[in-house]
């Protein structure tokens, strides 16, 4: 059996960290460099850091900030915002990242997924799926929540399995900041649907949420952003919580 795994999520945006509610409302909280200094203290199972303004402005990932950023990171760093091509994968995994996560470019491009998996392996490529609930169905959404790609969530999770993908996080727009919880439903719809890790997104507040996850939700792996920047709840309590619970986890 898997061990549970916890995961922050780092949002970076104009050079600063910022959290916001629904994709939207950015707040400025934090610059990145002294978050990962902390989190590498703090018992993470891995860390993830996404660029939202990447692929809005069409750029390219900022490489010489990646690699600054990982000489300072010593667990597991994932790196998603702006790829477009295996050259942007080969050029943040030489940066430093040991994952890249991908979102926008998927649905423009499936077969970037087929070869980054086939040239760095199904590990390397982590797909983000950002969901809402229109009419009873979950629907993806691409570039921040912002583009309704008409896919339900389930089919579009079995299709980057079958391209390769090595997991997937799967975050609900709606819940997304608010600390009341994830969208469990939608969570178990994709971990039903893959046989792959599913990184549960978008809500969480407390650590009875994500053991709401992992059991209701079927996730192997929860992430969360505002819950550790905005309250005194940490990982390593979380850890504890999770396996006084018979979770088990990461030591």
């Amino acid at each position: 059996m898997l061990k549970m795994r916890i995961i922050p999520t780092l949002l970076w945006k104009d050079m600063g960290l910022v959290k916001g509610v629904g994709f939207d409302s950015w707040r400025r909280i934090d610059t990145v460099l002294p978050a990962i200094k902390v989190y590498n203290m703090r018992e993470v199972d891995e860390l993830i850091l996404l660029d939202i303004s990447a692929t809005n402005a069409n750029i390219e990932p900022d490489f010489s900030s990646i690699i600054e950023f990982s000489k300072e990171c010593f667990i597991p760093f994932a790196v998603g915002g702006g790829i477009k091509s295996v050259d942007h994968i080969k050029r943040l995994l030489r940066s430093g990242a040991d994952k890249v996560v991908i979102n926008s470019e998927a649905y423009r491009n499936p077969e970037l997924i087929r070869e980054g998996a086939t040239i760095f392996g199904n590990q390397c490529i982590i797909i983000s799926i950002d969901a809402k609930k229109i009419n009873s169905e979950y629907i993806c959404f691409s570039n921040n929540g912002t583009i309704n790609q008409n896919i339900k969530v389930s089919e579009w999770a079995k299709k980057v399995e079958e391209l390769g993908a090595g997991e997937i996080i799967i975050t609900s727009i709606e819940n997304d900041g608010t600390m009341n919880g994830y969208d469990y439903e939608l969570i178990k719809e994709v971990s039903e649907n893959v046989t792959i890790p599913v990184i549960a997104s978008g809500g969480a507040g407390n650590y009875e949420d994500f053991y709401k996850a992992i059991v209701e939700g079927k996730a192997t792996a929860v992430a969360a952003a505002s819950m550790f920047h905005f309250t005194e709840k940490t990982p390593k309590e979380a850890k504890k919580y999770l396996s006084n619970l018979g979770i088990s986890v990461r030591k």
